[in-house]
């Protein structure tokens, strides 16, 4: 017998208690898709206050950017790339984008609660990537002196 729900609150606990990554189907992919993304990692870190910023020193306090400030403080972004980044986690409720009527208009960019609480996960990535980037240095190494080894 199948039962209607027609309470949201009861079909969105239906669906959250089916979402599993391993399904092809599952919508929570593409939000694992976006956020393994290098460009959301430091756009997240740069709204957060972490790593350098021009005039002023690391670590700060998270505060609203503007897109030029954001395009300066992550080294080799593309424009494209940054709007398609900031617009994709707008999008996900990750980043709150604030539009001043100025002349120009002045837009910022800050992280939501959200995009807080992932943030603070990946900067655990990100400290881990940075705190053994020598082990795996070493590791391809010689990873790839044995593969040219093979090779001879």
């Amino acid at each position: 017998m199948v039962v209607s729900i027609s309470c949201p609150v009861q079909r969105r606990a239906v669906a959250k208690a089916e979402y599993d990554a391993f399904f092809a189907a599952c919508p929570s992919r593409q939000l694992l898709e976006r956020i393994s993304d290098k460009w959301v990692a430091l756009v997240l870190a740069a709204l957060d206050g972490d790593g350098p910023r021009l005039g002023a020193a690391s670590g700060d306090e998270p505060q609203p950017m503007r897109f030029s400030e954001l395009s300066r403080r992550i080294a080799g972004v593309s424009q494209k790339m940054l709007t398609q980044t900031l617009r994709s986690l707008e999008r996900d409720g990750m980043v709150a984008r604030t539009v001043t009527p100025t002349v120009p208009v002045t837009v910022t960019y800050e992280l939501t609660d959200l995009g807080r609480s992932l943030q603070e996960v990946m900067r655990g990535i990100k400290d881990w990537a940075e705190g053994h980037m020598e082990e795996a240095l070493t590791h391809r190494d010689g990873y790839d002196h044995r593969q040219c080894d093979a090779a001879d």
